[in-house]
């Protein structure tokens, strides 16, 4: 491992990737485990979550560790006018590593450049979620037996969804096919495109749904992050711009599986839920494997 935060899915090369989840199989077989026990982890989430906050606690408090912190920046001395820098100091000499979400991109870069302990990005603006990808990984090779040369079709909101900007990187170690299906005004950035073309991953885009992932193994839904948008007018016509159905699902590939960052608002449609190929619970709960892996990996190095 290059760095001793997890700030981005480039902090890990493809050896760091399989070690974690190879790990996360083993936690999954046992979750229930004191090999953190005395150590304190420190959660500070400047914008909502529940899946990532919840699971990177539940995994530290099954590891036998402590959590401190704040869901809710009103709540801390970042409301009084605090700097990151300040906080992340004084964190740090409380904690024996920091899980951090923050609205700006760059935040994460920069609290692992002040931090005297090691800090995990849990999502820094539209910019990178290490953590969210490396579970995403781990639903891929549960699901498909493997990583490599899966043709993987990524929709929605590819211009903030940080998710996706993670698994194309990750992904890029494995030899995939993507295909981006958004509409113009939230097609994927320009970096993405070039980052793939120089690693010679192929890909496709379009602005249809319907019949356009036949051919996929993995079909990854997003939402459309209104708190993303500047412009409100500019979210009111895309917000409901696709829409999955169970019935769009009699042509896909029988290993197709279905996954979603969560949380879904309207992108799928809750008959899908019953479908065999939905993945998007089971991948919520891979997460708190992942993040064990993660967190040992961190703290007991």
């Amino acid at each position: 491992m290059s760095n001793k935060s997890l700030v981005s899915i480039t902090d890990y090369d493809r050896d760091d990737i399989l070690s974690i989840l190879s790990s996360a199989a083993e936690f999954e077989k046992n979750p229930n485990r004191k090999i953190l026990d005395g150590k304190v982890v420190a959660t500070l989430f400047f914008e909502p979550s529940t899946r990532t906050r919840l699971s990177f606690e539940t995994a530290v408090i099954r590891l036998g560790g402590s959590i401190i912190g704040f869901s809710d920046a009103a709540t801390s001395s970042s409301a009084k006018g605090e700097t990151l820098h300040d906080t992340i100091q004084m964190v740090g000499s409380y904690a024996d590593a920091i899980v951090m979400r923050h609205y700006l991109e760059g935040a994460a870069r920069y609290a692992s450049e002040v931090s005297p302990v090691p800090v995990v990005n849990a999502g820094d603006g539209a910019n990178q979620h290490p953590s969210q990808t490396l579970l995403d990984l781990y639903s891929i090779l549960k699901t498909q037996k493997k990583l490599e040369r899966l043709n993987i079709c990524l929709v929605g909101d590819l211009k903030y969804g940080r998710t996706v900007h993670s698994l194309i990187m990750a992904m890029s170690h494995f030899d995939p096919t993507f295909k981006f299906i958004a509409p113009e005004e939230l097609k994927m950035p320009d970096e993405y495109k070039v980052f793939c073309r120089k690693n010679n991953i192929p890909f496709t885009e379009s602005d249809e749904l319907a019949g356009n992932f036949d051919d996929a193994d993995i079909l990854y839904m997003t939402r459309v992050q209104k708190e993303r948008f500047r412009d409100l007018m500019e979210y009111e016509r895309v917000k409901n711009v696709y829409t999955l159905r169970n019935d769009m699902l009699s042509e896909s590939k029988p290993n197709l599986r279905i996954l979603h960052p969560l949380p879904r608002v309207t992108e799928i449609n809750p008959d899908v839920d019953a479908n065999e190929k939905a993945y998007y619970f089971q991948q919520a709960q891979n997460g708190l494997y992942v993040r064990q892996a993660i967190m040992n990996r961190l703290i007991n190095k």
